[in-house]
């Protein structure tokens, strides 16, 4: 489906650090004793800014998708006939696993590749229909070694909660 490349730099690793509210020292700037030696244990997440086409990432003289928070935000296709629901303040984030197979460090430069995983259904109460949309994303190093599997769930409802309500 997508593929991109995600440098592992050590300022982005402090500062994704920082932002979670991670005080781990590992992941502060080097001194002269000490280097990054280990990323936050989410950090793979921030690999989508440096994806093309990320709907997330502000782009200039677009509407941006942003968080989706309340309807009429624009939908986005997820890439394999199904979308976000977003318009309708019907499609949400449900779900994000990681799992490392190799330690990952400041200076690797990581090849991404995202395909589509399972779609499945469930009756819902309030929303209705579910529909659950999975992502994976393979991180490799340079000698093309998998290094980090992440899986994402993206949940589609089949109407905006509170419509009942509304009439």
């Amino acid at each position: 489906m997508t593929s991109w490349t995600f440098p592992v730099e050590a300022g982005h690793v402090t500062m994704f650090a920082r932002a979670i509210g991670d005080p781990n020292p590992a992941f502060e700037p080097p001194s002269a004793e000490t280097a990054i030696t280990a990323v936050p244990p989410t950090f793979a997440i921030a690999a989508a800014q440096f994806q093309p086409g990320y709907p997330m990432r502000p782009t200039p003289e677009q509407p941006w998708f942003g968080s989706a928070s309340t309807p009429g935000t624009p939908r986005r296709a997820l890439g394999n006939g199904e979308d976000t629901g977003g318009s309708k303040g019907t499609g949400f984030h449900a779900e994000e696993h990681f799992e490392y197979l190799a330690p990952v460090r400041p200076g690797q430069r990581l090849s991404a590749r995202t395909d589509w995983g399972r779609t499945w259904h469930k009756q819902g109460s309030r929303g209705g229909r579910l529909t659950f949309i999975e992502k994976i994303t393979e991180f490799r190093d340079e000698d093309g070694t998998l290094v980090i599997r992440e899986r994402s769930v993206y949940v589609r409802t089949e109407r905006t909660v509170g419509d009942e309500e509304r009439g």
